[in-house]
């Protein structure tokens, strides 16, 4: 059973995301970008109340802007996804989490080292240059399950 529900559609358009945010950071650093993406759809909590669907939480606003950088500068749509992409969101969906993404609701990359907190949220780890955050204990339960 899947982590969370998706059609054909919601696995292009997550792929297409994973490979705007993190293709510089290989198949490893799209999966914790898709792990991301998952744990937003699968929170009910903080400001992700709202976004039950994949295609929601990609286009999510928040204080005024897009949610993802690729989302905003638009990048998200230079390319289609590739099968390899397609295969790393369908993963995702199904069943891939693994640390610093495992519970992460946010990540960025500082152009500096990762604060410990961002946002009064607990660092969970690094991969390459993007810093992984998942919420502070007792605030968001649903993300930590299945």
């Amino acid at each position: 059973m899947p982590r969370v529900k998706y059609t054909d559609a919601d696995v292009a358009l997550m792929a297409r995301m994973m490979r705007a945010e993190a293709e510089g950071e290989g198949k490893q650093g799209m999966l914790y970008v898709g792990n991301v993406i998952v744990n937003r759809v699968k929170a009910a909590c903080l400001d992700f109340k709202d976004v039950r669907t994949v295609r929601k939480v990609i286009f999510q606003v928040q204080g005024g802007n897009f949610s993802f950088e690729a989302v905003q500068k638009g990048n998200v749509f230079y390319n289609r996804a590739r099968s390899v992409e397609k295969r790393l969101a369908k993963k995702n969906l199904d069943y891939w989490r693994e640390h610093p993404g495992k519970y992460a609701l946010w990540y960025f990359n500082p152009y500096a080292p990762c604060p410990p907190t961002w946002y009064g949220q607990p660092k969970s780890g690094q991969y390459k240059k993007h810093c992984y955050y998942e919420p502070k204990a007792g605030t968001c339960a649903s993300v930590y399950s299945g």
